[in-house]
């Protein structure tokens, strides 16, 4: 295998939060970089207790891990990386492997569709994020910067932590119109670091229908 250099920015990010703590860490039998299916090489979960228990998971592989291969120098493959912060119980010991299971998915989106994420996208899942709950409250996804991680520049380029948060259908739909960022916000005192907990009750009323101008004649459509 190549030099890791990508591989250690990343590692080097997480080293002011994490030390030397040895992550769990699920990596890819068939990544992508080698011919295989798989879109990231692989993904780690800390465990955390401030400033409430859950779970740090971080991608590895939407950045150019090893060699520098596509023509933007100042992005390092599609310019960041994933991360998700998972609510933690008393009893949990190891950290659930869905959340994995999710950011691949997401990470084969992107590679297949060709559009990415950004700080500020919506996304309704369809069903639960974690799709072996039942119960799970959240339906839907939005994408913000990971507020202890921010963005690095790596020897590839930069590389922004963008982070994975849970919403419930009604937070999705008051997200709506380009308001995730200031709807996140809006959360942050009830969500500490954004932690997705899959269980929660929506946070915000159901928003309210969005007025439209009536139609006049003459042609002139009004505005949705």
């Amino acid at each position: 295998m190549s030099e890791r250099f990508g591989w250690d920015a990343i590692d080097g990010a997480l080293r002011p939060l994490y030390g030397d703590i040895e992550p769990f860490h699920w990596a890819s039998d068939h990544p992508w970089s080698l011919g295989g299916s798989d879109p990231l090489d692989g993904i780690s979960a800390y465990s955390r207790t401030d400033p409430v228990p859950h779970w740090h998971y971080v991608s590895y592989g939407m950045t150019e891990l090893y060699e520098k291969e596509w023509d933007n120098p100042a992005e390092s493959g599609w310019g960041f990386e994933f991360t998700f912060r998972l609510a933690r119980g008393p009893e949990d010991t190891e950290p659930p492997a869905w959340p994995a299971n999710f950011m691949q998915n997401l990470a084969h989106y992107v590679f297949q569709s060709g559009k990415w994420f950004e700080p500020g996208h919506t996304i309704k899942t369809n069903g639960p994020i974690a799709a072996d709950h039942a119960d799970c409250t959240n339906h839907a996804v939005c994408f913000t910067t990971d507020p202890e991680l921010g963005a690095i520049d790596s020897p590839h380029g930069r590389v922004l932590f963008l982070q994975i948060v849970g919403l419930t259908m009604r937070e999705y739909r008051a997200a709506q119109g380009g308001r995730a960022l200031a709807l996140l916000a809006e959360l942050e005192p009830r969500l500490p670091l954004f932690v997705t907990d899959i269980h929660r009750e929506p946070l915000v009323p159901e928003p309210k229908p969005q007025a439209r101008w009536p139609r006049w004649g003459g042609g002139l459509a009004g505005r949705g």
